[in-house]
């Protein structure tokens, strides 16, 4: 039987913190979850746009602080948002401020709106994908080496410093999200121990993980190192959809379950997860 791990999710809009807050604080004491996650944008991506929306480290940082046992992450970092070495320093911290319980989740950023009312630049898709195979590289070479020096394509470093360093060695597993067959599994065949699947069908899904598998052998990597991941709504008026929605793609092969909950958050939601939903799941 293949070991499930089990997952909320609160994106961090249209909502405010000591609800997201009250939801984590009841994952952390119910042991059949063990991660748990934020996005990272800067407006709402379902609603009204001009609803509120937390920046997602900032938040993950106040929430890891007060919990003690989940593993915490944004699923999944853009990484156009920050310099890769600024982020380097940022998932450090949290990893020293949580007791080594970060998942590093990072994609290539796609949000089209946030980047253009901040003045951010958005690549074109091949060279985002290229920039976040990049950002990978760097951010190993920092949170492993005391010195870094990095001459990319994209990024430069000269005796780059990050300190501390994470306290999970050699660094905190990466959760690479998005499903292109080109470019992006070929980072995942790399770089990643979580591949989150971008969403679709389990069909989608299976034919995804065939792309994987072969940019893994090209590498000469095991693809049973890498994890395979969803993420799904949790309907609390239909709690037996949701359970059939995860049985398929655990079916297919997932093994890492994301239940995403959306506000408002019913009292005992994560409680009912794991009394109605979790016991169904077959591994």
């Amino acid at each position: 039987m293949a070991r499930l791990s089990f997952g909320i999710k609160t994106a961090c809009q249209h909502t405010t913190y000591e609800d997201m807050l009250a939801v984590w604080r009841e994952a952390d004491g119910i042991p059949v979850f063990e991660h748990a996650w934020l996005f990272d944008h800067f407006a709402p991506i379902q609603g009204a746009l001009d609803g509120p929306c937390f920046e997602g480290w900032t938040l993950l940082t106040a929430l890891a602080a007060l919990t003690s046992r989940l593993r915490v992450g944004l699923m999944v970092t853009g990484n156009t948002y920050r310099h890769p070495a600024v982020l380097a320093h940022v998932a450090a911290t949290l990893d020293v401020i949580s007791n080594g319980r970060v998942d590093f989740g990072i994609g290539a950023g796609w949000n089209e709106y946030e980047h253009q009312s901040m003045g951010i630049p958005l690549y074109p898709p091949g060279e985002r994908i290229r920039r976040l195979g990049e950002a990978c590289d760097l951010i190993k070479l920092l949170w492993t080496q005391p010195l870094t020096d990095f001459d990319g394509r994209y990024y430069q470093l000269k005796e780059a410093r990050c300190e501390p360093k994470p306290i999970q060695q050699p660094y905190p597993p990466f959760v690479i999200g998005g499903s292109g067959e080109q470019l992006t599994l070929r980072v995942v065949a790399r770089h990643a121990n979580v591949w989150n699947f971008a969403g679709g069908t389990v069909e989608t899904f299976q034919h995804k993980v065939k792309v994987l598998h072969e940019h893994c052998a090209a590498i000469g990597r095991d693809p049973s190192e890498i994890a395979l991941s969803i993420q799904t709504v949790a309907n609390p008026d239909d709690l037996q959809s949701t359970t059939d929605t995860v049985q398929r793609f655990v079916d297919a092969g997932v093994t890492h379950i994301v239940l995403n909950l959306r506000p408002p958050y019913p009292e005992r939601i994560v409680s009912r997860l794991a009394d109605e939903v979790v016991p169904k799941i077959r591994g």
